[in-house]
């Protein structure tokens, strides 16, 4: 049986794929989130934790032996047992499709979608729209699929089902209010069945489902922003030091002649060509020249 720790952030939906399996596999997992034994953002930059995981992302799990895996499905797999990883070759194929689906189909959508409404990411309105129609579109293969079916494999919780369900926790939290939800009564049956679970709300809690879809707030996402520091230019000299600037603009200032007259851009590169007789003269004056135009940007 495995016995080890876990390294993640608190509310890490893709920890809590690993954690869940360990609480059906029984697996020892202790779960740092905190310190002493762990403060993101510090411990996984350390060269300690580098060595074991290259990459400094977390969920990471070091096992009590000294084994180590990053990459959360990776994890889950590992902590988990047959009976969650299908016990039979082709059950062992559909969990590792439904795996697949939901890091391909609905975690990009739902990142999208829901990321703006916590303020962690910026607001994109057609960015939006379209996730929502790839959610739909999830949600119906996923609908279609359980309209016979309790869980995703077989007739118990699989690893399968533990995936996708974290991976949909946030849009379940979030966004997907009763309207928007009602077309597919099958998944939302499904999903609260499995969070429900002892084993799932031993690590999630309880579950709230979405009652008004979130929407992105200006103000939270200017607070999460990382304030950028605009250090004082320190003045030599103080106000002598002012002095040789103000010369340079007094004397830029002498430089520049008052014209008469304001001329266009066009008149002004015609003024730099050499004086020629008009071969045109004869012909009713332009205010302005169209064909210059482009050749001075404007």
């Amino acid at each position: 049986m495995a016995a080890g720790t876990l390294y993640t952030y608190p509310e890490n939906w893709r920890a809590f794929k690993a954690q869940i399996a360990a609480q059906y596999s029984g697996a020892r997992l202790k779960v740092a989130t905190s310190p002493p034994a762990f403060t993101f953002g510090q411990t996984n930059r350390t060269p300690a934790f580098l060595s074991n995981f290259p990459l400094g992302k977390v969920p990471a799990y070091q096992g009590d032996d000294g084994f180590c895996l990053f990459e959360s499905n990776a994890i889950a797999h590992f902590l988990s047992n047959d009976a969650l990883r299908g016990a039979t070759p082709q059950a062992a194929a559909q969990v590792l499709q439904w795996v697949s689906f939901a890091d391909s189909e609905i975690i990009p959508p739902a990142s999208a979608w829901v990321f703006p409404t916590l303020g962690i990411m910026q607001f994109n309105k057609q960015a939006t729209e379209q996730a929502k129609e790839d959610v739909k579109r999830a949600l119906t293969v996923l609908n279609q699929h359980l309209n016979t079916r309790t869980f995703l494999v077989g007739e118990r919780v699989s690893l399968a089902d533990i995936t996708v369900v974290c991976s949909m926790l946030w849009l379940y939290k979030q966004v997907l209010e009763p309207s928007f939800r009602q077309p597919y009564p099958n998944v939302t049956r499904w999903f609260v069945t499995c969070v429900n679970q002892p084993q799932f709300k031993a690590v999630l809690g309880e579950v709230k489902l979405c009652e008004k879809m979130a929407q992105f707030d200006a103000k939270k996402f200017a607070e999460m922003q990382p304030k950028k520091e605009t250090p004082a230019k320190k003045e030599k000299g103080g106000k002598e030091a002012a002095k040789p600037q103000e010369k340079k603009e007094k004397k830029k200032e002498e430089k520049k002649p008052a014209p008469e007259e304001e001329m266009d851009d066009c008149d002004a590169v015609l003024a730099a060509e050499p004086k020629a007789k008009d071969p045109f003269a004869h012909l009713p004056k332009r205010a302005n020249c169209w064909v210059c135009r482009p050749c001075v940007g404007r």
